[in-house]
């Protein structure tokens, strides 16, 4: 699964990393936007990345966990679903 934002979208490149999606890079001047050069920054999540990713967002969801699931995802936390 992929993850494409503006590379100035600070807000939809954190929520990319705290859903569990890894950085992959920015495509400089990827398109023309409003008159503007845009830069896109691409996240992907591999289909090995989801058991974990999952497990870490059940715990999160489900409130076991009083952890950010960014924190989760960082400490590599074996939180069971």
């Amino acid at each position: 699964m992929e993850w494409k934002c503006d590379a100035l979208n600070e807000r939809s490149r954190r929520a990319a990393l705290r859903l569990g999606f890894a950085f992959e890079g920015v495509f400089r001047q990827h398109m023309v936007v409003k008159g503007r050069n845009r830069d896109t920054a691409w996240y992907a999540m591999l289909d090995g990345d989801w058991p974990r990713v999952k497990r870490h967002q059940h715990a999160w969801l489900s409130g076991r966990e009083s952890r950010s699931l960014r924190e989760l995802m960082d400490s590599g936390s074996s939180a069971q679903s």
